[in-house]
């Protein structure tokens, strides 16, 4: 069988230089689709089984992150189910796969995907709960459903939003939302049937559906990164922040997350608004009290290791998080995962994967109550 590289399903992304065999195997990641950002790849090798495979992506030195690519090892699956790490080296210009294939039909990727039709799952799942509502907000780009879920009542004194995948190829931030809803909507879950009796939660677990179909990582399909549109979003341009930051103006909002993944560093952590001229030392106490509670509920999170302090610019108010403290006074938090490892516990064998993510949504439950009650 000869070797085949293909990437024509939902998410996929590649482009093929020459794959004249299973030791000579060279790619280029490929850029979003309107905007010149290259990071993410999915692609599936056919033909291969058993052979020792190099798989060289020739301008991973040219990507948006080349950082990310350091101390990385690419996913990998037979069944688009389990997800395992391989051997990736980089030196500094291109990246280089080493493995192995078991079977015919392999799969590799920047990260676990979360597909198209396990989003539609996940919203019909969480709608046949009692306690949820599937809002359709309006439409994208290129025409796919904009969902919302509204968890809860409505009429709750306490609003809270918690939004995914602004950045497409951020796959985890789904991952994340999946496990949050799961907790939640569990009647055996103390702090999810603790925060249904205290708010209500409006949950976007994909807020680019067209730049994750397309297998962009930053950009929906008008090129527009949606973490930039905050101050002044268009219908023409960035629909998804415009009909969702409307949505919000009409709710009200009391406690905000943005969910993310972070291609360099290898932690878990969040982003505030410290940059903001507006900032109160109330604010701060509220940003570290998450933090703090997080940090019990789950050991994968951790306050050591992040982005650090940055000037005010006039991009800050662009950004969901910042903006979203500027517009309603409350806690608001970006959220990043990682697309490595968590270095403080690092698995060998998966890395930082879609179900551990999964399992820090579900653990975010409890900081999301106690900031709920500390500001009442």
């Amino acid at each position: 069988m000869s070797i085949k590289i293909s990437s024509q399903f939902d998410a996929g992304a590649i482009e093929v230089i020459s794959a004249t065999s299973a030791s000579a195997i060279d790619l280029n990641i490929r850029k979003d689709s309107h905007a010149d950002i290259t990071q993410w790849f999915y692609f599936r090798l056919q033909g291969a089984q058993g052979e020792p495979c190099t798989i060289r992506f020739m301008n991973a030195g040219q990507s948006a992150y080349p950082a990310g690519w350091e101390d990385y090892d690419a996913m990998a699956s037979y069944d688009r189910v389990n997800w395992f790490r391989v051997p990736t080296s980089f030196d500094g210009q291109v990246m280089t796969i080493s493995h192995t294939p078991g079977m015919d039909s392999v799969y590799y990727a920047y990260f676990e995907p979360y597909s198209w039709e396990r989003h539609l799952e996940l919203l019909d799942r969480a709608q046949m709960s009692e306690h949820v509502r599937m809002v359709d907000l309006g439409n994208t780009v290129d025409g796919r459903d904009m969902n919302m879920l509204v968890i809860g009542d409505p009429a709750a004194k306490k609003k809270v939003w918690v939004i995914a995948r602004q950045h497409p190829g951020e796959t985890m931030a789904e991952w994340f939302v999946e496990g949050m809803l799961d907790a939640l909507l569990d009647p055996a879950d103390p702090f999810g049937r603790q925060l249904l009796k205290e708010c209500v939660l409006y949950v976007v677990p994909n807020m680019n559906p067209d730049g994750a179909f397309r297998g962009n990582l930053r950009t929906n399909a008008a090129g527009a990164n949606l973490n930039r549109e905050w101050d002044t979003p268009t219908m023409e341009r960035s629909p998804e922040v415009f009909l969702v930051k409307n949505k919000m103006l009409e709710t009200g909002c009391d406690l905000f997350l943005d969910v993310h993944g972070d291609e360099g560093l290898p932690y878990v952590f969040v982003a505030g608004s410290g940059a903001l001229p507006t900032f109160t030392p109330e604010q701060a106490a509220a940003e570290k009290k998450f933090s703090d509670d997080f940090k019990i509920a789950s050991p994968d999170f951790q306050d050591v290791h992040g982005y650090g302090d940055s000037p005010y610019t006039p991009e800050t108010i662009t950004m969901g998080s910042p903006h979203i403290t500027h517009a309603f006074g409350c806690l608001s938090l970006t959220l990043e995962l990682p697309f490595k490892d968590n270095a403080n516990d690092p698995d060998a064998q998966t890395g930082w994967d879609g179900p551990r993510s999964a399992r820090l949504g579900a653990a975010v439950l409890q900081p999301i109550l106690q900031s709920l009650r500390a500001a009442k």
